[in-house]
């Protein structure tokens, strides 16, 4: 599949030669939302999340395909040490945030934290705590990041690791209420956590752990959840994410910590090695129409900080794919999506602290136009 960045056939185009929308130092992002933080929303516009100092910000397309951006907003919440994204088929957008509030003697108060956006551009709920799983304030203050999903009758599932090396699962119920704290039984959890809805509406879960990866399946669309048998796999730190590329079948991508390069692996298979030399946490990845192909596209920023693209066939990835340089430069995790025109899209956040979009061009293949500064 070719790939390639229109900025670097420009060569001596400069990121600070794109239009620029406004932004200024009291809107500079601290860091990225964990995950997907470029959202396509019921109608069809794309929005922009990253983490402030004070909480969160978002930019929105001011119509579905762009090029211009209304933002930043800031919506203010203290105290966030993770922030990730949830949207359900009604658009609505969760956010699951980790709080950690300091205290003046012993550990930090630590809890989940929850808003919703109805609505593209549109305000958010107020921020309510979900709690944690641990009422030992030791114990308490180990809760890792939550990850979550929603599934197709609107009910939001969430995941956190636990300071023993435990996973919980808690989520709302057809009523509008929480449940309480569910044990998914495992053991020696690490942080990275790959959580995947399916066309069919069930929910599947990866985690890493020390020598393997634990695997969960929902039985069915809100059900239980059955363990899986764990797959002896090494993985680098947080570096696991997957992607739904046939129904009912995953493909899951992570870090190998032994050569440094991103590898695919589906059930009953083959670790597949795709190259690449990504920085910490993973890569990002979609399912994209390419030249009429039913195509993935991944992204990731090497130790550098340079953003690389690349796409092969879904589940075609030993057909080889090519790493392509995209010209940006960033020291969080990029984010894909495809917009209401049917391109991808990539979103960076930019040594300046600004957020820039780059959208596929009409050349053949995947072929990226140059970055514009939200």
């Amino acid at each position: 599949m070719r790939v390639k960045s229109g900025r670097a056939d420009r060569g001596a185009t400069s990121v600070r030669a794109v239009r620029e929308h406004r932004n200024d130092d009291r809107h500079t992002v601290v860091a990225a939302v964990d995950g997907q933080w470029l959202v396509r929303g019921k109608d069809g516009r794309l929005t922009a999340y990253a983490r402030h100092t004070d909480g969160v910000l978002r930019w929105t397309e001011t119509r579905p395909g762009g090029p211009e951006w209304s933002g930043p907003d800031l919506f203010e919440i203290a105290h966030l040490t993770h922030l990730s994204l949830a949207q359900g088929a009604d658009g609505y957008v969760h956010f699951l945030g980790r709080r950690s509030v300091p205290t003046k003697d012993g550990p930090p108060v630590v809890d989940v934290m929850h808003a919703i956006q109805y609505q593209s551009g549109r305000a958010l709920s107020g921020w309510h705590s979900l709690g944690n799983p641990r009422k030992n304030t030791d114990q308490a203050s180990g809760m890792g990041a939550p990850v979550g999903t929603v599934s197709p009758s609107g009910l939001v599932h969430f995941f956190v690791r636990t300071a023993a090396g435990g996973v919980m699962l808690r989520r709302d119920d057809k009523a509008g209420t929480w449940e309480s704290w569910h044990n998914m039984n495992a053991r020696g959890a690490e942080e990275g956590i790959a959580v995947t809805l399916g066309l069919s509406g069930a929910v599947d879960l990866l985690v890493q752990g020390p020598g393997s990866a634990m695997h969960w399946r929902q039985t069915s669309p809100d059900g239980s959840f059955s363990r899986e048998q764990d797959i002896p796999v090494q993985m680098a730190p947080a570096s696991v994410t997957a992607l739904e590329t046939a129904p009912g079948r995953c493909t899951y991508y992570w870090t190998d910590p032994a050569t440094g390069g991103v590898v695919a692996y589906r059930l009953g298979g083959w670790v597949i090695p795709l190259g690449g030399a990504p920085a910490e946490g993973p890569v990002s990845v979609l399912r994209a129409a390419l030249d009429g192909y039913d195509c993935t596209v991944l992204a990731h920023r090497d130790p550098d900080g340079h953003v690389m693209v690349a796409a092969c066939g879904t589940e075609n990835e030993a057909g080889g794919l090519w790493w392509s340089p995209t010209g940006e430069r960033t020291g969080m995790p990029p984010a894909l999506a495809i917009d209401s025109m049917g391109r991808v899209v990539l979103g960076v956040i930019g040594a300046d602290g600004a957020p820039y979009i780059a959208r596929q061009n009409s050349e053949p293949g995947l072929a990226m136009g140059p970055a514009e500064r939200l």
